[in-house]
């Protein structure tokens, strides 16, 4: 089943700082700010979940943090490292909207595949990796590993892509609305699946999803963002115990967080303009 080995973030830094980020692009010629002094903290071994409408710069966000972007203002590190430190020692997982299998690569090649780039980059690897054949294993594919990614179903594609994420061991993974386009039963294994692998290694998670239900069910503390332009309005703590039984949604304590989630995002809706 899951990985059970916990994974030992790099440096001494607290987890996950993102200080003051603000980002504004350019768009028909004018300016537009997507993100303002956004300020977040996401401690080692945390599972921390962004929601908020959509435009408030979630995902722009999270592309900071893998350093596929970059911001304006403000700073990022890693436990201590800036972003682009921890990207080159393989230290951020990164699972995007758009999944980006090479169709050409099966199953076992997809996953080799962050390995081989750390190889062959500038610097030697400061650590193997794990074995991609127990990775894909233990998310349920270990009969799939000659399939390509068009023989796959949408939640095999998903696995794929959060196995490639983990292979290397990263000090934090992201994942952006990992189950927004899979159907409602497949999201829910997937979910499960995704907290058991959580709880055997406690890597430091930064996920984001348009779903409460979702952010109360995987998270320890769910970020609120606001739009125009985006930034943190407030941070709540979800303290249901872990590990997550089948029922926990149908208890007071979920719904009672459900609900605090909701009124934060309407508060944060409210108290902005436009």
């Amino acid at each position: 089943m899951p990985l059970a080995r916990v994974i030992e973030p790099v440096g001494e830094g607290p987890g996950l700082v993102v200080s003051g980020v603000s980002k504004t692009y350019r768009s028909n010629g004018r300016l537009v700010p997507a993100l303002h002094a956004v300020e977040l903290r996401v401690p080692k071994g945390r599972f921390v979940t962004l929601v908020g409408p959509s435009g408030c710069g979630k995902s722009t966000l999270l592309h900071m943090v893998s350093g596929t972007d970059h911001p304006d203002e403000g700073h990022i590190s890693i436990f201590g490292e800036d972003v682009a430190a921890a990207r080159r020692a393989k230290h951020i997982g990164y699972v995007p909207q758009s999944l980006a299998l090479l169709p050409w690569r099966n199953v076992l090649d997809n996953v080799r595949l962050p390995l081989e780039l750390h190889r062959s980059g500038p610097a030697a690897a400061p650590k193997a990796g794990r074995d991609p054949v127990e990775v894909l294993r233990s998310l349920g594919l270990g009969d799939a590993l000659a399939r390509y990614p068009a023989q796959l179903s949408g939640g095999m594609r998903q696995r794929v892509a959060i196995a490639r994420a983990l292979v290397h061991e990263p000090a934090v993974l992201l994942l952006d609305e990992p189950f927004s386009s899979l159907d409602e039963l497949t999201a829910e294994v997937l979910r499960r699946e995704l907290l058991e692998l959580w709880q055997s290694n406690q890597t430091t998670v930064l996920f984001v999803s348009h779903s409460v239900r979702e952010a109360v069910l995987l998270s320890d503390e769910i970020a609120v963002m606001a739009k125009a332009p985006g930034t943190v309005s407030r941070v709540v703590q979800v303290a249901l115990e872990r590990p997550r039984d089948d029922l926990v949604e149908m208890s007071a304590s979920f719904r009672e967080v459900e609900r605090e989630v909701r009124l934060a995002l309407r508060g944060a809706q409210e108290s902005r303009p436009g």
